[in-house]
């Protein structure tokens, strides 16, 4: 699959973008394990062409998470293509234009999803940013605002003809937010179009390999998404590559390689966001990287309270020694697998 000059493997599996979540310690996790492609944060355009601190930060990328994309988001035609120039500077490998996140305070002022209310301007936007930049531009969007207005099979082809390199789509309105089933069923009526030439990526409740296989098996799409299954599973990029790689699923991680990774990234975090916020924004991961472990609760709860660095490593270093005997299996995997299976 190639976007632009960008050339990725067969089955890319791409991490999404997500505000506080997919921050420099985060992507250096993810790519660890073998993420494909990363997007930085979403980035307000109105911020950066007014040289906000915290918009200006997001800018920040590393040579090791290549290839690497930064994500935009804004309404004022002129502001998303100053700020495209701006992103443009710091040389990622793509410009992503943020047409899908839901939330209000995003949406309702006619960013992120709130394009899909506006289709043509969504183009006309689309179009001005590809003209203005020489890096290559793609769009993250959703099926549409709601039931009602389910315009993707619509929108996919003027995109095209504006200039993007590649389409990825959540299967959802913006009027869904999370909430339900993804539906992939439009996805897949993109890519099968005969006139659509650019790679598809599909997202939405991918949570295991063997979600991430029926993605590309029955839905045709270049590269998956994942998104809000990998806060605090860094290594699901690993076990979605192993199962499509081999058929199999991965031998599951020990206790130290959770804890050794925990960790790392809570190391990453202080190194890039000083102690108080380093920890503060660690907590939505801590409780996910030792998910299953029993009678964890108490352990759980020192973990997302104590304030100091060097008492959260403690922590960690208790957790591996308490569980140290206790054997991990890929039990919720399989489980998964049976429930999939059950309902086709």
């Amino acid at each position: 699959m190639k976007i632009g000059n960008t050339e990725l493997r067969d089955y890319p599996v791409v991490f999404a973008p997500m505000e506080d979540v997919s921050d420099p310690p985060f992507r250096y996790m993810c790519k660890q394990f073998g993420a494909d492609l990363m997007y930085t944060e979403f980035i307000a355009a109105e911020g950066l062409v007014r040289d906000a601190k915290k918009s200006l930060k997001k800018l920040d990328i590393f040579d090791y998470e290549r290839p690497i994309a930064i994500q935009i988001f804004g309404h004022n035609i002129d502001s998303m293509v100053g700020a495209a120039k701006m992103v443009a500077e710091v040389k990622p490998d793509i410009i992503d234009l943020n047409f899908g996140c839901p939330v209000k305070k995003v949406a309702g002022k006619g960013a992120g999803a709130g394009m899909l209310r506006e289709p043509e301007k969504m183009v006309e936007m689309t179009a001005a940013i590809v003209k203005a930049v020489d890096i290559p531009v793609t769009v993250k969007t959703r099926l549409g605002w709601d039931e009602d207005s389910k315009i993707i099979t619509e929108l996919a082809e003027p995109l095209q003809d504006a200039g993007i390199a590649a389409l990825t789509i959540h299967g959802r309105t913006r009027a869904q937010f999370y909430r339900g089933e993804a539906d992939w069923t439009l996805i897949r009526e993109v890519k099968q179009n005969p006139r659509i030439n650019i790679p598809i990526i599909g997202n939405g409740d991918i949570k295991d390999p063997v979600g991430a296989k029926r993605m590309f098996d029955e839905y045709g799409v270049d590269a998956i998404m994942i998104g809000r299954a990998v806060i605090g599973r860094p290594w699901i990029f690993k076990e979605v590559r192993h199962y499509l790689d081999k058929g199999e699923f991965m031998p599951p991680l020990t206790i130290d390689d959770r804890v050794d990774m925990a960790q790392m990234h809570l190391q990453k975090s202080i190194e890039w966001k000083g102690d108080v916020y380093g920890v503060l924004e660690m907590r939505q991961h801590l409780s996910n990287y030792f998910k299953g472990l029993p009678n964890f609760k108490p352990r759980r709860l020192k973990l997302l309270t104590t304030p100091e660095p060097d008492g959260v490593r403690a922590q960690l270093e208790d957790i591996r020694k308490v569980y140290k005997n206790y054997a991990l299996d890929n039990n919720h995997l399989i489980e998964n697998h049976c429930s999939k299976l059950e309902k086709l």
